[in-house]
């Protein structure tokens, strides 16, 4: 995750009510159900409601869930992927992200103007390229049955010998919704990234582009309160404030620290600032720590970047709501054992160490076959 440096949007009137960092992370991680775990979503339904789950790899999104939900169990998630009630597409930020059928259907339409500009960062290496034809030619080969990126690669390069491999494969996932096929993105099961495309995978064809307004409705349950920017960075798009000026008479504004303006819905929880934020143990690239230009409700100046180092990110540690380490599990399927290794940041008092301590024992049980755990804490960043 590399660092951002947040840049002021709109100003809010002196009138609005402020909002510091930590009531913003409190109100975040309400409606994020990481101050207490939901009992009353189901795997597919959280899904739905954070409007994704970024899932570049293929474990994130099942340790996303476990931190969210209480009883998840990663077969459940599994099943819905086997499914086809969830997919792995192209969508936000030009990133994997696991979706329902429904919004991989209507998300990826919506953002497709944001692929179209990607592409054009790739023209120099598209040379004489017809992007009607390769569509029409990616289309028929993932279609027949799911092909790899490189396969797509090797057919597009004897059409077009002198163009960029790159930008071919750019090109292929811009031009089409392509989506990943199962067993990619199992729990326990490997598999390549094999690709055919969405309304091939689905059986059905994506709408037209909707409207806006309604993620952006959706963006706040699960993020706000936010930003135009904010908005802007999670999805990808820009120009959004005119679509927050016609949504204002349905919204409540604040203001942060910077004297930003904040959109929220009126009935979404805002916790008080102290309210307990307990430990959580989030996979890398979680959305949490991506989705806004301003990072502090959750990141402290003094961590930005320091979940990641080059172009590795690292599974992250929550304390009091806020980014505070990282974390590294292993398995041994000989000894049946695993051990958790925690890289705080700083210094934990007693009782936060003991409290990820349970919780990293907690996530050891749940989401390993192990019967002997071991939370330390060491060194995870070489």
């Amino acid at each position: 995750m590399a660092p951002q440096t947040p840049r002021p949007s709109r100003p809010a009137t002196s009138t609005a009510p402020l909002l510091t960092p930590r009531a913003l992370n409190r109100a975040t991680l309400a409606r994020q159900h990481l101050l207490r775990r939901t009992a009353t979503l189901t795997p597919k339904d959280a899904v739905s409601h954070l409007v994704g789950l970024q899932a570049q790899n293929a474990k994130p999104p099942y340790f996303a869930l476990w931190a969210r939900l209480e009883g998840f169990r990663p077969e459940d998630l599994s099943a819905l992927i086997e499914a086809r009630e969830l997919v792995r597409i192209v969508t936000m930020r030009s990133t994997i992200h696991l979706h329902t059928a429904d919004d991989a259907l209507t998300l990826r339409p919506l953002v497709q103007a944001a692929r179209d500009r990607e592409l054009k960062m790739f023209r120099g290496g598209l040379q004489g390229v017809d992007l009607d034809r390769l569509a029409v030619t990616v289309r028929a080969l993932v279609e027949e049955r799911p092909y790899t990126m490189k396969e797509i690669r090797d057919v597009l390069l004897k059409e077009w010998p002198d163009a960029s491999p790159q930008a071919l494969s750019t090109a292929a996932r811009c031009v089409l919704p392509l989506v990943q096929v199962t067993p990619r993105g199992l729990w326990g099961r490997g598999g390549q990234v094999a690709l055919t495309t969405a309304e091939h995978w689905l059986g059905r064809a994506p709408g037209p582009v909707p409207a806006p307004d309604g993620t952006v409705l959706r963006y706040l349950a699960a993020f706000g309160p936010a930003s135009v920017k904010d908005m802007q960075t999670w999805a990808g798009l820009t120009r959004l404030s005119e679509v927050f000026e016609r949504l204002r008479p349905e919204l409540v504004t604040f203001r942060d620290e910077n004297g930003v303006e904040l959109f929220d819905l009126p009935d979404a929880p805002r916790p008080d600032a102290d309210t307990p934020a307990p430990p959580r143990f989030l996979p890398e690239f979680d959305n949490l720590l991506l989705s806004y230009a301003d990072r502090t409700r959750v990141i402290p100046a003094e961590h930005r970047g320091s979940a990641s180092k080059g172009n590795q990110a690292f599974r992250t540690l929550l304390v009091d709501g806020f980014l505070a380490g990282v974390w590294r599990m292993e398995e041994d399927k000989k000894t049946k054992g695993a051990t958790l290794t925690v890289q705080p940041f700083g210094t934990l008092g007693r009782a936060a160490r003991d409290e990820v301590v349970a919780e990293g024992e907690r996530l050891l049980v749940d989401m390993t076959e192990a019967t002997s755990y071991d939370v330390r804490f060491g060194d995870v960043i070489g």
